[in-house]
C-alpha cells in the first residue's frame, strides 16, 4: 500500500472531471492536481511548446512526491506522454490509450467518431492508435472548438449549445458511426446533451471514466493502491487563480474543491 498523493496535470481545469472520476472509483488515494491555468490552451500550441509545458508540469508533481502521474490532458497525451515515460520513471498514463481500449472493447465496434480539440485531432494520436489495434476500422475525427468555451461559459443547456452540437455531430451519425469518443476532458458533462441527439445505438465513451478505470488496473499491479481504510485528500493548484477558474473547478468536481493554491511552475 502507498499513502503518496497521485499527480494529475492539464492546462487548465478540465482535467478535474478525470480527478472526480477517480475519487468515485478509488476514494482511498490522496491527489495532487495542477492546472496550467495561464498558459492555457495547450490545442493551440505547438508540439515543442506543449513537451515543453508537459514536462515542467511533470516535475512540479514529482518535487511533491507523487507515486503515478496522470496526464489529465488529450493535447498534451498526444505530443508530450512518450517523452515523460523516457524521461522519468514512475508510472505515468495519459487519457488516450484507455479511451482507445474501452473504444475497441466492444468487438462490433466497426465506424468510430471522435470529438476533440483542434490540436488532439491534428496530432492523429487517436486515429493512430485505434489503426495499430484493429484493421479496418472506419475512423471519421471532427474538431469541435467551439465546445470547450460553451461548457465553461455552464451552456451546456443552453439552445445555442444543441444547435453547435447538432453542427458537429450530424456528419458523423451521416456516416454511420457505432462509436462516440469523447476525446476532451470536457466533454463528461456533455453526455446527457449528446445522448439526446445521438441515435440509441451509438455508444458514448469518455476519457475520464476510461482512465481512471486504466489507473486503479495500473496501481493495482504496480501494488501501489492506497489503504482502502485511508479517506483519501484533495489539493489543487492553479498557475492563474481567478473567481472563474474556482467556479469551473467546483462545476468539473462537482464539489467544492477547498483551498486552491498559487502554483510557480519550476
Amino acid at each position: 500500500m502507498d499513502s503518496a498523493p497521485l499527480g494529475f496535470f492539464d492546462s487548465g481545469v478540465g482535467g478535474l472531471t478525470v480527478v472526480r472520476a477517480v475519487q468515485e472509483l478509488l476514494p482511498a488515494e490522496n491527489i495532487l492536481y495542477l492546472g496550467d491555468t495561464a498558459r492555457l490552451p495547450y490545442g493551440s500550441k505547438s508540439p515543442e511548446t506543449i513537451r515543453q509545458f508537459a514536462d515542467e508540469d511533470a516535475r512540479f508533481l514529482i518535487e511533491r512526491g507523487v507515486k503515478a502521474i496522470v496526464v489529465a490532458c488529450n493535447t498534451a497525451t498526444a505530443h508530450a506522454l512518450p517523452g515523460l515515460r523516457e524521461k522519468y520513471r514512475l508510472p505515468i498514463l495519459g487519457v488516450i490509450e484507455a479511451g482507445v481500449e474501452s473504444a475497441l472493447a466492444n468487438p462490433d465496434a466497426e465506424r468510430i467518431g471522435i470529438i476533440a480539440t483542434r490540436g488532439t485531432v491534428r496530432s492523429h494520436a487517436y486515429q493512430h492508435a485505434l489503426a495499430l489495434r484493429r484493421t479496418g476500422l472506419i475512423i471519421h475525427a471532427r474538431e469541435t472548438p467551439l465546445l470547450v468555451p460553451l461548457i465553461e461559459e455552464d451552456w451546456i443547456e443552453h439552445p445555442a449549445t444543441e444547435i453547435v452540437l447538432r453542427s458537429y455531430l450530424d456528419p458523423l451519425v451521416q456516416r454511420g458511426i457505432d462509436t462516440l469518443l469523447l476525446a476532451c476532458t470536457h466533454y463528461p458533462l456533455l453526455i446527457p446533451a449528446l445522448r439526446k441527439l445521438l441515435p440509441d445505438g451509438v455508444r458514448l465513451v469518455d476519457s475520464a471514466t476510461t482512465c481512471a478505470e486504466h489507473l486503479r488496473h495500473e496501481l493495482a499491479s504496480l501494488d501501489l493502491l492506497a489503504a482502502a481504510a485511508d479517506v483519501g485528500k484533495l489539493e489543487v493548484h492553479l498557475t492563474d487563480l481567478s473567481e472563474e477558474f474556482e467556479t469551473l473547478a467546483r462545476r468539473f468536481l462537482k464539489r467544492a474543491p477547498g483551498r486552491i493554491h498559487r502554483a510557480v511552475l519550476p
